[in-house]
């Protein structure tokens, strides 16, 4: 049999081109902020995960462009060897601090981040307790590791402590969750959990990618939202969204981080953090620590806009609390025509289909920024309310 069999034939992404309700890799000529220019279209930007609104921020930018003035355009090799800048150590000493953990090691991507802490951190005479609906590196880091993966029903603290009970002694335990599920924007039961870790001696990893720059008073996450900074073994979390760069890290015990420093294989044979990307990451938490005033105005304006949509009588998933709104529109194909007429209006948010939601069950996922205005959400609500009238209405076809 040939390999590539599977390339030919229909895909659902091959049916969406020939309908011409393809949805993905729209050109941006702009860059991220509340209001962008996608294809030539003047777009309110309603699907990016640019939460504290740090892109286009002028400090942010010009620290871009200072540091590769200095170090240049990259580092020519991995953190382990040759690739480690001042700049590099600098950071890891900040999010520390900011987390209020011994010690943080940085990473090259998000999802790179999960593969290298969950691989190094857990092995085969481990067991990893994970949530049904956490972020797919969380699982490709799960698979890296060679431990046995035991998924619990989301959010369902009754079935992980069924699991857990389950664990014999001599295994090393991880139950591993996301602070805020990136699809539906809903905060994990972080005290069950930890409660829970604390019985059965367990320790705790939280992704915070969608967390860091959204929840707590200052911004420092899921932890500091529910008054657990010290209860979490693990935090992770990335650069590529409130802190408006590319990357990611972990913040853990001197111990943890030295550890997998010196065992994780992503992290060892890969390139470092470009300066550029470096030098915006530490501006942008900076920002973060003088200006937390952000957060707030962040979830002030995501319930502005829950608000809106639900008086709309739009079909919001339920939740609230964070700035990713999902709106159901149930079959994948009307998600597709949903987005095409939505950008035709000016206004952009991501289709999410199977398999990052269960069949029948897709969503519009909508996210929001600290720097989006009531104007812009005014506008971007009217569209959304008229677009799914087109698309609910009794007489309409997907051609």
């Amino acid at each position: 049999m040939d390999l590539f069999a599977k390339t030919e034939g229909e895909h659902n992404y091959t049916l969406a081109k020939e309908k011409g309700i393809y949805p993905y890799f729209h050109e941006l000529r702009s860059g991220q902020d509340t209001v962008v220019d996608m294809e030539g279209i003047k777009t309110v930007m309603i699907g990016s995960n640019n939460y504290l609104g740090l892109t286009s921020h002028p400090e942010v930018v010009a620290a871009g462009v200072e540091a590769v003035k200095k170090y240049g355009s990259g580092n020519s090799g991995s953190r382990f060897l040759n690739g480690t800048l001042d700049i590099h150590t600098k950071l890891e000493a900040e999010l520390a601090e900011f987390l209020h953990k011994e010690a943080c090691v940085t990473f090259s991507t998000g999802f790179q981040s999960n593969l290298g802490i969950i691989s190094a951190i857990a092995g085969r005479n481990d067991v990893i307790l994970c949530d049904k609906e956490n972020h797919a590196s969380i699982y490709d880091g799960c698979r890296l590791s060679f431990a046995k993966l035991i998924r619990y029903e989301h959010s369902d603290m009754e079935d992980l402590e069924a699991k857990l009970k389950e664990v014999p002694d001599d295994k090393g335990i991880l139950i591993v969750t996301d602070g805020v599920f990136s699809m539906s924007g809903e905060i994990c039961k972080l005290p069950e959990i930890v409660a829970l870790a604390k019985k059965y001696g367990a320790r705790t990893m939280v992704d915070d990618a969608h967390g860091l720059g959204v929840l707590g008073a200052h911004g420092r996450g899921t932890a500091e939202h529910f008054g657990l900074e010290d209860e979490v073994d693990i935090y992770m979390g990335t650069f590529s969204k409130s802190l408006a760069s590319l990357g990611g890290y972990m913040a853990s015990t001197k111990k943890v981080v030295d550890y997998v420093k010196h065992t994780s294989r992503p992290y060892i044979f890969s390139a470092s953090i470009t300066p550029a990307s470096v030098a915006c990451a530490r501006k942008s938490l900076d920002i973060l620590k003088r200006e937390p005033e952000r957060v707030k105005n962040l979830i002030d304006i995501a319930d502005y806009m829950r608000k809106g949509l639900e008086k709309l009588g739009v079909d919001l998933m339920p939740g609230g609390g964070t700035p990713i709104i999902p709106i159901y529109v149930y079959q994948d194909e009307k998600a597709f025509v949903a987005c095409k007429l939505l950008l035709e209006r000016g206004v952009y948010v991501n289709p999410s289909i199977t398999p990052a939601v269960p069949a029948g069950y897709a969503i519009l996922r909508t996210s929001y920024t600290a720097t989006h205005t009531k104007e812009q959400m005014d506008y971007a609500m009217k569209q959304i309310k008229e677009v799914l009238d087109i698309i609910n209405a009794p007489d309409f076809a997907i051609e």
